[in-house]
Parts: C-alpha cells; structure tokens; sequence
C-alpha cells in the first residue's frame, strides 16, 4: 500500500510526550499517514526542532488548531492536550465526520457531574459526551467497534483495572476490600518543569502523592469497578513516583470470598478472562513483572499470588504509561474502531536489559 491510499490521521497536542509516541507508533503503522501536527504553542515550527532524533522520519511542521483545517485533511483525529480542552474540540469534529480519540480525562466519565467535581470546566457537550466509549479495549472491545469518539483510558487506571477486572467480574472478592499500590515512572508528569521532576529531587527517591483518594484517577478506577461489580463500590489508591523514566507498576489486593482458591485457579481464570486479549501477557505461577518488560512496548504483564494466611489475592501489573498507558491504548483503539487487527502497529517486545 503506498503511503497516499493510506488513511489520514491527525494528532492535536503532538508537542508532549504522548504526542512524540503517537507519532512515533503511527509513524510505523502500515494503514495510516500523518497528515497533520497541531498546537498553538508550538505553532510555525518543525516537528523535529523539539525532537530532533526524528530529523530525517518526520518532515511535517506544527500547524495553529483549526477545526476546518484539522477536519479536512484527516479522517482520525488524535486529541493530546491538557485537560478542560478536548471536550471544545471533539463536538466540533465529530460533525465534520471525523473519528476521534482523546487522550485526556474529558470523555473517560459516563456522569460528568463527577468529571466536573475532579476536573472543573464548563461542558455544554453533554450529547456527545453521552455517545462516547470508554478506551479500554479489554473490557470494551465490542463498544469500540462501533465508535466515533473515545475517552482513552488512564495510564493508572488501565493498570490497575487489567489487574482486578477478572476479581469483580466474576465476584470472586469483596470489592470493598481493594487496594491499590501504584509506581509509575516521572513521564507520567508530561514534557514541562516541575520541581518533583527535576533529577536532583526525583533520583534515588520513592515517594507517595494525592494520598487518601485525592488522585484524579480514583474515581475513573471507581467507575468501571462499579460497572464490573454492578454495584457502586469505592477502592483505596495510592500513586507513588518512582526515580525511572517510564514504566507502570500497580499491585491491588483484595480479600478473596473463597479461602479456597489458590493461585493456579486464579491464573487458569485470568487466562480464560483475557484469552482474546493479545496484548495481556499471565506469567506462570511465581513470576511476577517488572516494568522493564513493559517498557517501549503495549503490553500489560500481570502476575498472580495468594496469600493464604490473609486470605488476600495480590496481583501486579506492569505496564509502560506512555505506550499501553497513553499512546498505545490510542492507537489499539483505533485499530478496533476501523475494523483492523488490534495489534496492528503495536510494539510487543521491549528492549532488555
């Protein structure tokens, strides 16, 4: 297929780091071209002047966010912007016949009075906002499939939800009793200068943050264990940075109803569970992931342990949260939505060591 036949995409917001992995993965994707980069920022100036390794593979120049432009020039729109800003967007796009897919927390809420108690802003999209899917392919892959606009998953939510999904699907825990200890490398702050992100504060230093449910992604994590659970649940999560790069590692324990279970029913169900889920990878009794597995790749590694003295599960997932976190979910979501193979583009081998 030569590169004209090929299907236009757009990214808004391509000057961040989910931005520069966007590009990167649709770069290398065979059914698609870019054809359009855009940020008012960064307006006028060639995508590789912020990322000169990209020199000689990308040759597109940062285009002002015009809707009309954006709409004519690509069939898939890729919204990677702050917060508080796809939603004046998406509407807009949507009526112009574009399919679009945000990577913020603006269409991730079924209810927006929750998204407006953690996020603020003004909507006036509640239509569209009604029609959007949520962006965890696991879960709602079929959904996908027939989408046109799509709240992608967070980076904290879709490791800690690939870990419990198959517990509270199958009532095999007390919902209650979740807790969920995440790690996630500095990345996950974005390409800007924070203090907590400088070297010499965040190197040889682990640290916890947005203690006691104050982290925006709690009520995301709520939302689908609700919708798992089939009743309203609430989960204990704490995020802790991590002197790393990139890199996910979430461990969530719970209480199991059967005392019973040991850890090779569990992994014989979170198989069957994610049996037509490629990018889900179950380690075998006794191996449990690290982040470096993950790294630069789509993958969600998940190891399984009980504790028979508490009675507890323990699962841990590790993921990379600009690739299957942000970028990679993106574009896993795009494949469904256009009818392709689902891990079309998609990296699923890191490099080690």
């Amino acid at each position: 297929m030569v590169n004209a036949e090929r299907i236009p995409v757009g990214i808004v917001g391509a000057s961040g780091y989910g931005g520069v992995q966007l590009v990167r993965l649709l770069q290398d994707h065979p059914l698609v071209r870019i054809a359009y980069l855009g940020g008012d920022s960064s307006a006028g100036k060639p995508f590789c002047s912020l990322y000169p390794h990209l020199n000689e593979c990308v040759d597109l120049v940062i285009e002002p966010i015009d809707i009309d432009k954006i709409a004519s020039k690509c069939q898939i729109v890729f919204l990677s912007l702050p917060n508080n800003l796809a939603y004046t967007m998406a509407p807009q796009l949507i009526e112009k016949g574009c399919k679009v897919l945000d990577l913020s927390a603006d269409y991730r809420f079924s209810n927006l009075d929750i998204y407006k108690k953690w996020y603020g802003g003004e909507r006036t999209d509640q239509a569209i906002a009604a029609t959007a899917v949520y962006g965890l392919p696991e879960l709602y892959r079929d959904r996908l499939a027939t989408a046109q606009l799509v709240g992608c998953a967070g980076c904290y939510v879709t490791a800690s939800l690939l870990a419990i999904s198959p517990l509270l699907k199958q009532g095999l825990v007390d919902p209650h009793t979740t807790i969920i200890d995440a790690k996630s490398g500095t990345s996950g702050g974005g390409r800007q200068a924070k203090v907590n992100m400088l070297l010499a504060e965040a190197d040889s230093s682990i640290g916890a943050y947005s203690v006691g449910g104050h982290h925006r992604h709690t009520p995301e994590i709520e939302q689908v264990c609700s919708d798992l659970a089939g009743h309203d649940i609430l989960v204990q999560f704490t995020p802790h940075l991590m002197p790393m790069v990139r890199g996910i590692l979430a461990t969530v324990y719970a209480t199991l109803r059967d005392p019973g279970l040991v850890r090779e029913d569990l992994i014989t169900i979170y198989k069957a569970f994610y049996r037509n889920s490629p990018l889900v990878k179950i380690l075998p009794g006794g191996t449990y992931p690290q982040t470096k597995w993950a790294c630069g790749t789509n993958l969600c590694y998940l190891g399984i342990e009980v504790d028979q003295r508490t009675g507890r599960v323990i699962v841990m997932s590790a993921i990379d949260n600009l690739i299957k976190g942000q970028a990679g979910q993106g574009v896993q979501c795009m494949n469904i939505m256009m009818g392709w193979e689902e891990t079309l583009g998609l990296p699923q081998l890191c490099f080690y060591p």
